[in-house]
């Protein structure tokens, strides 16, 4: 499925929660899809299962998984990974970073391109 750096100086479930969630984000897992289990992933990556235990109910408690008792973990909709105080802090981070590159001179024609290629990346559009 993915690979992990473990000379990372990031935690290992951080880079299993980042790592999934760009697998959800671009929808290569689909909405109600059933995720690994534990074991298997802890077989798969050689990792502790207490770690992917750690990261699987991080990305519960932020909408992006959802756990069925004795079925597994599964892909949530779209429309329940709704965090406002994570919206509030990428919306101030992405403030700062087009204040930013606007004062580098880098035009503001450029930035809707750049957010155009993103948004057709997640989509899976990739024509320019």
């Amino acid at each position: 499925m993915f690979e992990l750096d473990v000379r990372s100086r990031k935690p290992i479930y951080e880079q299993l929660m980042d790592k999934l969630k760009e697998l959800i984000i671009t929808e290569v897992l689909k909405e109600n899809e059933r995720l690994p289990s534990v074991r298997t992933l802890a077989q798969q990556l050689t990792i502790n299962p207490n770690t992917i235990q750690k990261a699987f109910r991080q990305l519960e408690m932020e909408g992006f998984i959802y756990t069925l008792p004795g079925k597994g973990s599964f892909v949530s909709s779209a429309n329940r990974v709704r965090d406002t105080a994570k919206e509030q802090k990428l919306k101030a981070e992405l403030a700062k970073i087009v204040s930013e590159a606007l004062y580098l001179g880098i035009d503001i024609e450029e930035i809707y391109q750049i957010i155009e290629q993103t948004r057709a990346g997640i989509r899976g559009d990739h024509h320019d």
